[in-house]
């Protein structure tokens, strides 16, 4: 089977891009933003030429969606029932709407009692499902939310508003700051684009939206070594030294 990965021309984060490549995976750069590069290849998809058929895997196809609702079932396994809240980043949008597909199977199946609030997260330089109309020039530090025309947005509307949730936005820099503090104080290191689930609650729970009492579970999609450019610059640089106790007393200025 061959695999393609088609993807913006220098939007795509470096451990993303290796781990395709070194998979054995085909990679076309193609000059446009996401929301191009996604529009390429339902185009290919949808027009398959007979003697190469060619399925799109992302989260547009309904099999990843029936596989990625699993997660809200391990949720309630180690809840013991479905939390109050599930917060999760927002970009193309299939995440939040799996995970509320997941737990409404649950609760129809008679496996827990409650749904949660959907709290969905997206980039306050790539909010569409907040500003409520596409973007077309999308921008944030967060690649894997950097998207203008979610291919799940009505899904995802249809998951904020049957749970009584909200899908809102948070800034880079409150994006960045998740991301730095689940390292340092949770020994977490993810994606950036994972810590917006973080920086959203933490906003909403300054606002007093949030009851401190409540069980949430923010969700982080991605290991931080898929975007290691953004850690590098956002740790302290390395201090060289002698190979001697004084030297590296020297270096730490103690």
């Amino acid at each position: 089977m061959e695999v393609v990965v088609v993807l913006p021309k220098g939007q795509i984060a470096l451990g993303k891009l290796l781990a395709a490549q070194f998979a054995g995976a085909r990679v076309v750069a193609v000059d446009g933003s996401f929301d191009a590069a996604l529009k390429v290849v339902r185009r290919l998809t949808e027009g398959g030429e007979a003697d190469r058929p060619v399925t799109l895997v992302n989260s547009v196809n309904p099999y990843r969606l029936e596989g990625q609702k699993t997660a809200a079932f391990e949720v309630c396994e180690d809840l013991g029932g479905a939390p109050d809240y599930l917060a999760i980043p927002v970009g193309n949008a299939g995440n939040i709407s799996a995970y509320w597909k997941g737990f409404t199977d649950y609760l129809n199946a008679g496996m827990v009692e409650t749904r949660p609030h959907m709290l969905g997260f997206q980039a306050a330089g790539a909010a569409p499902l907040v500003l409520g109309h596409p973007v077309e020039d999308p921008r944030t530090v967060a690649t894997a939310i950097r998207i203008g025309h979610p291919a799940s947005a009505e899904l995802a509307l249809r998951a904020r508003d049957e749970s009584g949730g909200v899908i809102d936005t948070v800034t880079d820099e409150e994006i960045l700051a998740a991301y730095r503090d689940l390292a340092r104080y949770e020994g977490i290191f993810c994606e950036p684009a994972s810590a917006a689930s973080v920086a959203g609650v933490r906003r909403l729970a300054a606002q007093g939206m949030i009851d401190p009492g409540s069980t949430i579970v923010c969700v982080l999609t991605g290991h931080g070594l898929k975007d290691p450019d953004t850690a590098a610059q956002n740790v302290a640089p390395v201090r060289e030294a002698e190979a001697s106790v004084a030297g590296v007393r020297e270096a730490l200025g103690w």
